[in-house]
C-alpha cells in the first residue's frame, strides 16, 4: 500500500514530459490538451526555465521576506507591473493560487480598515466561480460540490449569478445581459448594506467552474460602475487566465477592465515553481504600506519563485505565445466546433485564446445536463487518456452540482499538428460514449 495520499486511483506514473507530451514509466505517451491544469502555458522542460531555477538555488535558495528582500524579486516585481492592467502594482508573491486569493481578501479588508471603515467586512462571489480551496478562497467561491463538505465553515459571502452564456439567467436574454448583472450586484450590495461589502471578486473570463465563459458585452464596464458608486473594491481572479492564456497578458485587457487587486499563479511559473501572485494597485497598495497589511507566509517572497517567474515571463515574449494564443486558439476553437457539430451530446464549444471548454449534454434542444451519477465528464476524460490524450473535466456548470464540461487549455507552444491531433483524439474519444 502506498503511503501517498494520491488525488485517483489508478494513475499512470510519469517518467518524463517535454514540449506537449508526457510519457509514462510504461513508455505511453500522452498528448498534454490541458497542460497539467491549464498551467504549463511555455510547454514542458524549457531549459531556459530550468537553468534559471538552478542558477538562483546554486546562489541563494531561501531567506525569509521579512529579513531580506532580494534583486531578483525586485526585478520580476517590476517586470510583472509593467505588464498588468492596473497603475501603480505592487506585487505579493505566494505559493499559489488559493494563497493569492486569500491574500487578496485580506488585502481588501485591510484597505478599509486603514480608510476608517471597520464595517466593510463582506465579499461578494458568483455562482459558477472558483476561487481555490482555502476556506476564505472556497468561501467566495460558487462551485457547489467542493463546498459542499465544508458548509458548516462557510458562508461570510454574498453571492450573485453565475456569468454563463450558454445559461444565462438573465429572463430577457440575450438583451442587455451585462446590465442584467450588474443590477444583480447592485440589489445584492443594496441587500447586504452598501457600508458593509468590501469587495466584489470574479473572473474576468470563467475557468474551470462555468467552462471558459465569456461575459457578454458591457459586462465589466457595467459592474465597475456598481463598485465604484458604492466604494466596493473588484478583485480579478486571473489564476487561470492569466500569462498569455487567453490571446492577451491578462483577461481583463479584452474588455478594457482595470481592477484594484488581481490574482495570478499557474501559468506565472508555467507549474516549474510553485507561485502565486496578488497585486494591488496603487491606492490600494499605499493604504497598506505603513504596517497596516497583517499577513504573511514562510515561503512568500521566495527567490527560486521569482527567479522561475522571470523567466517565464522573457520566454513567452521569446516565443511570440501571447498572440500564438490568440491565432492558435481561434483556430482550435473553429476545428473543434467543425468536428463536435453533429454529435447530440455537444451542447456548447465555447472560449477565447486557448482557454477551451465543451459542454455536454443529454439533450441539445432544453441543454438538459446528464445525471451526474452517470460521470459523463470522467468518462471522456478516460476514454481520451486511453488514447493518449490529457485533458481536463469539470463539473457542475448547469448548476446544483449537475453539468459536464470537458476543459482544453494544452501549452501555448502547442502546433499546428498536435492541435488537430487533440481533435482527433478527442472525437473519438467522444464517439465511444455515444
Amino acid at each position: 500500500m502506498s503511503a501517498l495520499f494520491r488525488r485517483g486511483s489508478g494513475l499512470p506514473s510519469v517518467a518524463r514530459a517535454h514540449g506537449c507530451w508526457i510519457t509514462d514509466t510504461a513508455g505511453k505517451r500522452y498528448l498534454d490538451a490541458a497542460a497539467g491544469a491549464l498551467v504549463v502555458n511555455v510547454g514542458h522542460d524549457d531549459s531556459r526555465v530550468t537553468a534559471a531555477i538552478h542558477r538562483q538555488m546554486a546562489s541563494v535558495s531561501y531567506v525569509h521576506a521579512s529579513a531580506f528582500t532580494a534583486d531578483v524579486s525586485e526585478r520580476y516585481a517590476a517586470a510583472l507591473a509593467a505588464r498588468l492592467p492596473m497603475d501603480d502594482a505592487a506585487i505579493y508573491p505566494v505559493s499559489g493560487g488559493s494563497e493569492a486569493v486569500e491574500t487578496a481578501l485580506k488585502a481588501a479588508r485591510a484597505f478599509h480598515l486603514a480608510n476608517g471603515e471597520p464595517e466593510r467586512s463582506i465579499v461578494i462571489g458568483r455562482e459558477l466561480s472558483y476561487h481555490g480551496n482555502t476556506r476564505g478562497a472556497l468561501d467566495v467561491s460558487g462551485r457547489d460540490s467542493l463546498r459542499a463538505p465544508y458548509l458548516p465553515w462557510l458562508g461570510l459571502s454574498g453571492r450573485v449569478p453565475g456569468v454563463l452564456e450558454y445559461r444565462c439567467p438573465n429572463p430577457a436574454h440575450p438583451e442587455e445581459c451585462g446590465r442584467w448583472h450588474a443590477e444583480t450586484l447592485d440589489q445584492e450590495i443594496v441587500r447586504l448594506g452598501p457600508s458593509r461589502v468590501a469587495a466584489f471578486i470574479a473572473e474576468p473570463v470563467g475557468g474551470a467552474a462555468s467552462g471558459a465563459a465569456v461575459p457578454p458585452d458591457g459586462y465589466w464596464d457595467a459592474i465597475r460602475r456598481v463598485c465604484d458608486r458604492h466604494g466596493v473594491l473588484v478583485i480579478a481572479d486571473e489564476v487561470m487566465t492569466g500569462f498569455g492564456r487567453t490571446g492577451r497578458w491578462f483577461a481583463s485587457e479584452h474588455f478594457g477592465f482595470r481592477p484594484d487587486i488581481l490574482t495570478m499563479a499557474k501559468g506565472a511559473s508555467s507549474g516549474y515553481w510553485p507561485l502565486g501572485l496578488c497585486a494591488m494597485s496603487g491606492p490600494v497598495a499605499a493604504a497598506l504600506g505603513d504596517g497596516g497589511f497583517v499577513h504573511g507566509l514562510t515561503f512568500s517572497h521566495h527567490l527560486v519563485g521569482a527567479a522561475a517567474g522571470m523567466a517565464v515571463l522573457q520566454r513567452i515574449d521569446e516565443l511570440r505565445l501571447v498572440a500564438a494564443a490568440e491565432s492558435k486558439g481561434a483556430r482550435l476553437l473553429r476545428w473543434l466546433e467543425e468536428a463536435l457539430a453533429a454529435n447530440p451530446a455537444v451542447g456548447d464549444v465555447r472560449g477565447i485564446g486557448l482557454l477551451l471548454a465543451i459542454e455536454i449534454v443529454a439533450d441539445r434542444a432544453t441543454k438538459r445536463p446528464f445525471p451526474r451519477s452517470d460521470t459523463i465528464a470522467e468518462t471522456i476524460t478516460r476514454l481520451a487518456r486511453e488514447q493518449g490524450l490529457i485533458v481536463y473535466p469539470s463539473t457542475g456548470s448547469a448548476g446544483a452540482g449537475e453539468g459536464d464540461l470537458i476543459m482544453v487549455g494544452p501549452p501555448l507552444t502547442i502546433s499546428d499538428d498536435e492541435m488537430g491531433l487533440v481533435v482527433d483524439k478527442l472525437v473519438s474519444a467522444m464517439e465511444m460514449l455515444t
